[in-house]
């Protein structure tokens, strides 16, 4: 059978040239991205660096590696899918062939080898080729990453022969993967049906492909509910999951809409000849419409998804501090100045908030488990005047009170998955000491990235405070002019803003993360997406040559013919966006709800921009692609098509 196997690998190349592609691209992205991965998790430490310093150094490379594993993550899901969905249509519409192997003798166990064969060979040119791929994937996301802030300017990463093995073995395992599903369905069908194209051979809802679509909807519809009961920043992981399993969910579905939407396009263009038989042919065509769309609603999933998601939430967490800081303006200086804010007229209440270099060691309770376990922090610990931050911020407490923060005490704002007892007791390293403060409050984990913990003043040395940078909380008196103020503030070279603009910029800050991690991910998703959609193109119209040149002779111009197709991959990509968008509608419904439970009112951030320019893009690529496969297909007379055997 492999023999046999080679030898249609050899001859019918075309149909394999997609999904080898698509591997290819697979196994470089892994590639480079784990190399990156690597990398990232054994950051240079200068030599003489303190514990918080280098511990600030490994955090600063978090969000590459962060961003790596999701790219890993979603370059092995789109290869599955694309190989899986392209290689099934590539065997339905290499049906006859096979069933003609059934018939001289054929079993059903030599067909899955023979399809499995060809799969290790499509897997096996696709590691080959994705290693020069991953060399350039490499280059191109180092650029990015650098670009876009995520690693520093000097960062290098040291060849690794482990993993150009380690990936390209998985991109033959990812082939194996996506074809297993295809050969087993294929040997199931008889060789008389698909030879005659009646029965299973011409049901495209199988009752598999049924139930596992339901199943996968019935799982998002539980993520949509599963998403109010965590907290507002796990809801981001359940709305990725939710757009991966709602876009295979849809994709296996689509088959159900194809009709429905041929018969409004009908409707739309019952006036025009060309239209009527558009809508007759996706009618009939059916497998071949789902296949095209099932990569757009991937597309539109995932990105408009993600992107929603973390726009919605970016959008959120500058609510959730517009809510909660209760000043009028914020006063950026160091340390040492900051007590001066308080001796300007006009200012009724200041309140200091400064970043402090600490080494924090704490026992925690896993929320789940009830098992202690010791973290460490090394960011997000503030120094402030517990009086002054209580009248410039409204804070609700899960234990405790603020009220008790003096003296060597600590306050808390623990993720979902922590919880801690009060009066346990935390390990401090400061200034080369070491402190231990009693925990005298907790607080629920917030949308906006904010203090994690509270320290009173009074415990971080004057001169680590007098460098350290702050950021102070400013309440106007009665009548005082902001103007002024702001004026005088400025004059004594502070750099002052108001709580809108403060927020503002934050928000902004956030949103230019958010659109690096898209420029990432939106770029690979789009790129696989491509693949797949002109594969399935030029798989379907290649072989319709015999139809196109059936309606030619029976008096349709090659000019008609190229406009029914491109109106048929109109509708499909119509589908196809269509599909898509009621998987961001499902995600953005669950991070509505998240957002809903933190602050009362549902926060949701909808991506028209990019939505639409995805839109066009798509329709660009199944229309460019149609016109030019449909002007190939009927380059030959039509006459010598039709009299043709097939």
């Amino acid at each position: 059978m492999f023999e046999f196997s080679l030898y249609t690998f050899r001859e019918r190349w075309q149909l394999f040239v997609g999904s080898i592609l698509t591997v290819a691209v697979g196994v470089g992205l892994m590639q480079a991205s784990l190399r990156v991965l690597i990398a990232a998790q054994d950051p240079p430490v200068p030599a003489g660096a303190s514990v918080i310093e280098a511990a600030r150094i490994r955090e600063s490379y978090d969000g590459a590696t962060t961003l790596m594993g999701m790219t890993m993550l979603l370059s092995a899901f789109l290869a599955i899918f694309v190989v899986s969905s392209t290689f099934a249509f590539t065997v339905a519409q290499r049906r006859r062939d096979l069933a003609l192997l059934r018939l001289v003798g054929g079993s059903k166990r030599q067909l899955r080898r023979l399809l499995l064969s060809e799969a290790l060979l499509l897997g096996a040119c696709g590691a080959v080729l994705g290693v020069p791929v991953g060399m350039l994937a490499l280059r191109v996301q180092i650029w990015l990453t650098k670009e876009l802030g995520f690693l520093p300017q000097d960062f290098t990463v040291s060849p690794s022969g482990w993993v150009v093995l380690a990936t390209a073995a998985a991109g033959v395992v990812i082939a194996l993967l996506g074809v297993r599903a295809a050969a087993w369905r294929a040997a199931k069908v008889r060789p008389l049906e698909a030879l005659r194209d009646t029965g299973a051979a011409r049901q495209v809802m199988t009752p598999a492909r049924w139930v596992v679509g339901l199943l996968l909807a019935g799982v998002a519809a539980g993520l949509v509910v599963l998403a109010q009961a965590v907290g507002s920043v796990a809801a981001l992981v359940v709305a990725m999951g939710f757009a991966m399993i709602g876009a295979v969910a849809l994709s296996l579905l689509s088959p159900l809409v194809v009709p429905l939407t041929s018969r409004v396009f009908g409707f739309v263009l019952r006036y025009s000849t060309l239209g009527r038989i558009a809508e007759a042919n996706l009618r009939e065509g059916v497998r071949r419409s789902a296949s095209t769309a099932a990569p757009l609603i991937v597309l539109i999933s995932l990105v408009l998804g993600l992107f929603g998601a973390l726009s919605s939430l970016t959008k959120a967490a500058a609510q959730e501090q517009l809510d909660t800081v209760n000043g009028d303006l914020i006063v950026r200086s160091t340390g040492a100045e900051a007590g001066r804010v308080s001796t300007v007229d006009g200012v009724a209440v200041a309140s200091p908030e400064i970043e402090v270099p600490m080494a924090l060691t704490m026992t925690v309770l896993n929320a789940d488990s009830g098992e202690p376990e010791e973290e460490k922090y090394y960011s997000g610990i503030t120094a402030i005047d517990p009086a002054a931050y209580q009248r410039t911020h409204d804070v609700s407490m899960l234990a405790g009170s603020l009220a008790d923060l003096s003296g060597d005490t600590i306050a808390a704002t623990l993720i979902s998955e922590h919880r801690a007892e009060i009066g346990t007791t935390a390990s401090a390293e400061l200034d080369g000491r070491t402190l231990a403060l009693r925990l005298v409050g907790t607080m629920p984990e917030g949308l906006a990235s904010g203090e994690s913990f509270l320290v009173p003043l009074s415990v971080v040395p004057p001169d680590v405070l007098a460098g350290a940078p702050a950021e102070t909380v400013v309440v106007l008196a009665d009548g005082a002019d902001p103007a002024a103020v702001t004026k005088t503030l400025r004059g004594k070279g502070f750099e002052v803003s108001t709580v809108a603009d403060w927020v503002a910029s934050t928000s902004a800050r956030r949103e230019q993360d958010d659109v690096g991690i898209m420029v990432v991910l939106m770029g690979l998703a789009g790129l696989y997406t491509a693949l797949a959609v002109v594969n399935s193109v030029v798989i379907a119209y290649a072989a319709r040559r015999h139809e196109f040149a059936t309606a030619r002779v029976t008096g349709l111009k090659r000019v008609q013919v190229v406009r029914m197709a491109l109106i048929e991959s109109c509708a499909v990509t119509f589908i196809g966006l269509f599909l898509g968008g009621l998987v961001v509608a499902g995600t953005l419904l669950g991070v509505g709800a998240a957002t809903g439970s933190a602050l009362g009112t549902p926060v949701v951030a909808v991506p028209w921009t990019l939505g639409s320019i995805l839109a066009a893009g798509a329709f660009v690529v199944t229309s460019v692609t149609s016109v030019l496969t449909t002007l190939s297909a009927t380059r030959p007379r039509p006459v010598t098509l039709v009299a043709a055997r097939e």
